[in-house]
């Protein structure tokens, strides 16, 4: 029961991918968007990851499962641990233990956003409220709320997760808790700082002079002005989380064995990496092809982080000027 759930998890975040892409359609006049589709950085992020969410979308037609119930289960052609090269069957060739890549690579890319939107998602949410509440009452509260936050940040990233996830066990949903755990501490200072510089400001003493309360003055006045280095920091960190979830998987405490992760793939490619005798590149598709992926979708969204901090940040926009 709890591998069904798990093979069914990102399938019911594809809609939310689509959603989330729609988002720059439905504000296309504003000064913001017009402002990234003139940057030829932001249009060769959005490009990368529009990319990237077509084939997401688009994976049941240009993957079809061969079991509906458990789409994200990397079909196999046979058990040899030698790979075979590209093929009219298998057009990425198989890896060890005949995974198909291809099917990996279409599949991986559901996944690939499902851990990248949920981590970032919850790991920002959980940031914000902390580091606004920090901020907003400041003494002893935001004394002992940053001190915690120091002692998660004294844990090197990559260690702690791969030790709380050995902890809870294998499992995709095991590496997006961890990651969620170790990942929430960047943005409660970036917005801890922001919000520092703009609670004594005279439009948060006048919603005070009116009565409005903590929660209101938080939540309606400060973080929409505080915001936009959470955003920029966010779309850098989606690359990253799902970099973080592929070393895990390639480390053998991610993914189950034949679920459809990019880190998975390279790690089915680990034996032959180097090639045969006398031919070093005679099993590159075993790593060219789950590489590319990696890089790329890495690639675009920290195309479009560069992108936003131009726009958005005041310090640029003035030297731009």
């Amino acid at each position: 029961m709890r591998m069904s759930s798990e093979y069914e998890a990102p399938g019911r975040f594809y809609s939310f991918v689509l959603w989330f892409f729609l988002i720059p359609v439905r504000i296309y006049r504003s000064k913001i968007l017009r402002k990234l589709l003139k940057n030829p950085i932001s249009v060769a992020g959005f490009a990368l990851v529009i990319f990237f969410a077509v084939i997401a979308l688009l994976a049941p037609v240009l993957a079809p499962p061969a079991r509906p119930s458990r789409p994200y289960q990397i079909p196999r052609s046979g058990y040899s641990a030698v790979p075979k090269p590209p093929s009219p069957e298998h057009p990425f060739g198989t890896t060890e233990g005949q995974y198909d890549i291809y099917y990996g690579i279409i599949w991986g890319t559901r996944t690939a956003f499902y851990v990248g939107l949920v981590v970032v998602g919850a790991a920002a949410g959980i940031g914000i409220v902390i580091g606004s509440f920090s901020a907003y009452y400041g003494g002893l509260i935001d004394e002992g709320v940053m001190r915690i936050t120091d002692i998660f940040m004294s844990f090197p990233f990559l260690v702690a997760a791969m030790v709380l996830t050995t902890i809870l066990g294998k499992g995709l949903d095991k590496v997006i808790v961890a990651l969620i755990v170790f990942g929430w501490m960047g943005y409660a200072r970036v917005i801890r700082s922001e919000i520092l510089s703009i609670r004594e400001l005279a439009y948060v003493e006048a919603a005070r002079a009116l009565g409005a309360n903590d929660v209101r003055i938080i939540f309606r006045h400060v973080l929409p002005n505080s915001i936009y280095p959470i955003l920029v920091q966010a779309s850098m960190d989606i690359g990253s989380m799902v970099l973080t979830a592929a070393a895990l998987s390639f480390l053998g405490v991610g993914a189950e064995p034949g679920y459809a992760d990019w880190g998975q793939m390279i790690s089915f490619a680990r034996n032959w990496i180097l090639g045969g005798q006398g031919n070093p590149l005679q099993f590159w598709y075993t790593v060219i092809y789950p590489g590319a992926a990696i890089l790329f979708f890495c690639l675009g969204w920290n195309l479009l982080g560069d992108a936003l901090r131009d726009v958005l940040d005041p310090r640029m926009r003035g030297r731009k000027a």
